[in-house]
């Protein structure tokens, strides 16, 4: 035989909307920290990881480019050969 207990009856209603209404207010709270930290972080000029990787690349195929060009530029402009005074070519004085 089973007897009703109004009291537990009562307590686990009110433990259980004690229990909702703290993981609503939670919910509410992160909803709110959120948005702050984006109108924070908004205002902030960042950039996206997607534009960060291109303009990396960008970089990257720059430097690229410009170890070509200087290998080029030395092979067509080889480095002056230094004249060696010697007794019969002596070094050339201004006046």
């Amino acid at each position: 035989m089973q007897t009703e207990n109004r009291f537990f009856e009562d307590f686990a209603k009110m433990a259980n909307g004690f229990a909702g209404t703290m993981a609503g207010m939670g919910r509410e709270a992160e909803a709110g920290l959120r948005e702050k930290m984006k109108g924070l972080m908004g205002g902030m000029d960042f950039v996206g990881r997607e534009e960060f990787e291109a303009v990396k690349q960008m970089a990257a195929a720059a430097r690229d480019e410009v170890d070509a060009l200087k290998a080029e530029l030395a092979k067509l402009k080889p480095a002056p050969e230094i004249a060696m005074p010697t007794p019969d070519n002596p070094p050339e004085t201004q006046p």
